[in-house]
């Protein structure tokens, strides 16, 4: 995306330029060896195009930076019925300590200044202007 904010309650939490939006959802089985594989990966993505318009150039090569926001209902059941359950999302005991170890990973990766969170359990408001229409799920094994 070319820029990204989340703010709560008014106030700005996180705002960048160029970069991810990393929306995490964290289930019931995730675990740390995952946090720290995922927290790996984002950076060295390659998603931004290169001089010959091809995807081969990760945030890392383009000094892009990362707004991290945690999100539940990625694990949104909506098979049956009209209301979607949320029993496959962590609760947030279990999610939160994951969400924080990504957070901290990508820092010593990229740098406090180049990673953005939004507010664990908070009622966000995420904004971004996404460059193109790339959304990527990333997804790790358990180990």
């Amino acid at each position: 995306m070319s820029s990204a904010s989340v703010s709560v309650a008014g106030d700005t939490l996180a705002s960048i330029g160029r970069g991810y939006l990393v929306l995490l959802g964290v289930t019931h089985t995730d675990t740390p060896a995952q946090a720290d594989k995922i927290a790996e990966r984002i950076p060295l993505l390659r998603l931004f195009r290169d001089e010959a318009d091809q995807m081969n150039l990760s945030l890392q090569d383009v000094g892009g930076s990362v707004i991290v926001v945690s999100q539940f209902t990625l694990y949104a059941d909506t098979a049956h019925g009209r209301r979607p359950g949320f029993g496959n999302a962590a609760r947030g005991d279990v999610a939160e300590p994951l969400y924080e170890r990504v957070v901290a990973r990508l820092r010593e990766q990229l740098g406090a200044d180049r990673v953005g969170t939004g507010r664990f359990g908070a009622d966000m408001k995420v904004a971004l202007v996404n460059d193109g229409p790339v959304s990527v799920e990333l997804r790790v094994e358990a180990q």
